[in-house]
This record gives C-alpha cells, sequence and structure tokens, in this order.
C-alpha cells in the first residue's frame, strides 16, 4: 500500500496539471478516505498537509481542525520534543533510521491519552517539495489478544504447577502415613508400659499428648489426601468455638516461644456448622501462622480472633497488630506459588480459601486491623443456611 501510495503521490503532479484543481482534489481525498489504516501526509517541517477519516477516528481531530498543523500534536510529548532534530538530520545527512521501515511506537489521542500503533513511512518528492507520508494501523486491539494470549499461557502453567503438586501431596501423604501410624503405635505400647511401670505422671502425660498429635497428624495427612483427591469430606455439625479452642491449644506452645498474645472472642450464643472439622482447623492454623510470621519482629505481638454471625453466615476474623499487607501483594495474595514471605511456597492461603469454598463458605482478606495489621475473614454457612457465604463466582 505505501509503494502505490507514493506512486500516486508522484503522479498527482502530473494529474494536477491536466485537469483542474476540484478533480484533483476530489480524487486525492476519495483515496485516502477509503483507505482502513490511518494515513497521514507531511511536508519536510512536519505540516500536516493530509489526514484521512481513518485518523480522524484514532486521534480525535477532525481534518479542518488538524490540517496546517505540526505532527507533534498526535506524537507522544517525549518523542515529539525531539522529532524536528530527527527530520532535520535526515534531510542533511540522508540516513534512514525509520524511513521504509515499518515499526511500534505509541501515538496520542487528542484527550492525551497514548495508545500503541504500527507506523511505516514513505517519502515522495512532488512539484511542492518534499512530502513524507505515513500509514497508521492502531494496535489496541491486537495488544489486547496477546495479552490475554499471555495470560491464558500463564494461567495453564499455573495449572500444571498446581496439578504437579496435587500428584506431590497425595504421594506424600501416602508414604508419611505408614512410619506415622508406626511412630503411633510406638507410643501406644510405651503409655501401656509406662503405666504399668508406674513411670512419673509428667513423663506419662507427655507420652500421651505425643499419641495425641500423631492421631491428630494422621487424621490431617487423611484429610489432605481426600482434599488433593477431591474426596468426599468428612461433615459434620460442630460448635465453632470448641473447634477454636482446640486450635489455640494446639498453638498455644509456639505461641508463648513467640510472646504472642492471642485473644479469643466467642460469639453470644452456641454456633454450629456443618464441616470437616480437621480442614477447618487447619485453615484456622494457617492463619494463626500468617499472622505469627507478621509479628516475628514485633516487640508486643496480639493477635485476635472473634466469632460473630451475619445474614446466616458465621464470620471468623483473625487480625494482628503487624505490618499488614504491602498493597501490591494484595491482588494475588490468594493464587497457588505466590508468597509475602521469604521461604514460603505460597499455598496455605490458596489451600485455605479452596477448603472454605468447598464448604459453601469463603476467606478473604477484609483490609486493616483496627491497629493496622491484616484482618482475615473466614466465612462459614451457618447449619440450615448452605450456600449462605458462598462468593459470587465461585465454584
Amino acid at each position: 500500500m505505501m509503494i502505490a501510495l507514493i506512486a500516486g503521490f508522484t503522479a498527482l503532479d502530473e494529474y494536477f496539471g491536466n485537469k483542474t484543481s476540484a478533480q484533483a482534489e476530489a480524487w486525492f481525498h476519495s483515496l485516502l478516505d477509503t483507505a482502513v489504516d490511518g494515513i497521514i501526509v507531511t511536508d519536510a517541517t512536519g505540516r500536516i498537509l493530509a489526514f484521512n477519516k481513518a485518523c480522524e477516528n484514532l486521534f480525535g481531530y477532525s481534518a479542518a481542525e488538524i490540517l496546517g498543523k505540526g505532527i507533534y500534536h498526535i506524537m507522544p510529548r517525549k518523542e515529539a520534543a525531539s522529532h524536528g532534530k530527527h527530520i532535520s538530520r535526515y534531510l542533511e545527512t540522508g540516513q534512514k533510521r525509520i524511513i521504509g521501515v515499518g515499526r511500534e511506537l505509541n501515538a496520542r489521542h487528542r484527550d492525551g491519552d497514548e495508545f500503541p500503533i504500527e507506523l511505516s513511512i514513505g517519502e515522495a518528492d512532488t512539484g511542492s517539495g518534499r512530502q513524507f507520508i505515513g500509514i497508521i494501523r492502531d494496535l489496541r486491539e491486537r495488544k489486547k489478544t496477546e495479552a490475554r494470549h499471555r495470560q491464558l499461557q500463564g494461567e495453564l502453567e499455573h495449572l500444571s504447577r498446581v496439578s504437579a503438586m496435587n500428584e506431590l501431596g497425595s504421594a506424600i501423604a501416602h508414604e508419611l502415613n505408614q512410619p506415622l501410624t508406626a511412630i503411633m503405635l510406638y507410643l501406644q505400647v510405651a503409655v501401656r508400659q509406662s503405666g504399668a511401670a508406674d513411670m512419673d505422671a509428667d513423663i506419662l502425660d507427655t507420652l500421651s499428648k505425643a499419641t495425641n498429635e500423631a492421631e491428630r497428624a494422621g487424621k490431617i495427612l487423611q484429610s489432605m489426601r481426600r482434599f488433593v483427591e477431591k474426596g468426599e469430606m468428612e461433615r459434620r455439625p460442630v460448635d465453632i468455638g470448641e473447634v477454636i479452642k482446640e486450635v489455640i491449644e494446639l498453638m498455644r506452645h509456639s505461641l508463648q516461644e513467640q510472646n504472642i498474645r492471642l485473644k479469643f472472642v466467642p460469639p453470644d450464643a452456641e454456633a454450629r456448622v456443618d464441616v470437616d472439622q480437621v480442614q477447618i482447623q487447619q485453615v484456622l492454623i494457617n492463619l494463626i501462622r500468617n499472622a505469627m510470621a507478621a509479628l516475628s519482629a514485633a516487640a508486643d505481638g496480639r493477635i485476635v480472633i472473634e466469632v460473630h454471625k451475619s445474614d446466616g453466615c458465621l464470620e471468623v476474623s483473625v487480625e494482628d497488630n503487624g505490618p499488614g499487607i504491602a498493597e501490591d501483594q494484595v491482588p494475588k495474595l490468594f493464587q497457588a506459588f505466590v508468597s509475602t514471605s521469604a521461604g514460603g511456597m505460597g499455598l496455605g492461603l490458596a489451600i485455605s480459601r479452596s477448603i472454605a469454598r468447598r464448604h459453601d463458605g469463603d476467606l478473604v482478606l477484609a483490609g486493616e486491623s483496627a491497629e493496622g495489621g491484616a484482618r482475615f475473614v473466614l466465612r462459614l454457612p451457618l447449619i440450615d443456611e448452605a450456600g449462605a457465604c458462598s462468593p459470587a463466582g465461585a465454584g
């Protein structure tokens, strides 16, 4: 198209010599206005001589407004400042840098917004002097398509990693189950032998606690395998207050070691939910651990867990007085393999949200706590209120 236009401009002088000015102008504008791409003609000083309808749509100027003005009106301000020097250098040296070469760059709309274009520039010597012809193609749709393609490619890679982790998680759970079962059996034998031998009560109590923790670890592994393999959850009605108390007891030693105070504000009355207790406990443990990590450098670390009801939905909030979540981390906070802490795999919140949504609930970042830290809210439907807490569009 560029070659045809240059040939046409070269032939226009002859055409102008044989036809009236009105005829020549009508032919010229018909040629420009039938083109799908934008076409601009300038003289050697950058003054706009022609501006077709496609350009009017692209840039927001009418031809009547822009003709006779400088090309810098439609160039980004940074490039516009040096455009005159580039033209002067080319006219003096004849060295072509962009003439005859298509390239991608930004243009400027009348409202100041910049947008991507593909520009091809040609030149023609006419009876009126040297002129430059620019062919402009809007790249906004192409760039959107390319961005969407990259996004889909990234999502496919992400799903591939998640699938690999699912297989790995299932394999790990299977491999750990046998030695854990052996440990639990040995501990049970030790407890019986210790009781028979009238061993110290403190040692016996420690062995009993170790046995209970081994049993709990086995339940976690079984729950993990069901979750990874998307099997049925072992749901049953439980009092969320009792579930939280058990979690606090499990975390008590870790909290004391880090000198963090944890306050639990229970609901006014019993709040029962139909859940897989082990999975919900793991969600709460993960939230507490995240809060503890955020408070690792705090001199007076505090965590508050509060439960209240709202429109058939039970809300468990976990908040801390740490530094909070950086704004740039919020959009990807619940994505797998995106971690806010050094050394983290970035799976805790992603899996926790998946667990919540499998219970027809959700897990969200509810902004800052009263003391400036992070505040997460676990939402679960109360019994007989199934689906009340499901996020829009969550499956």
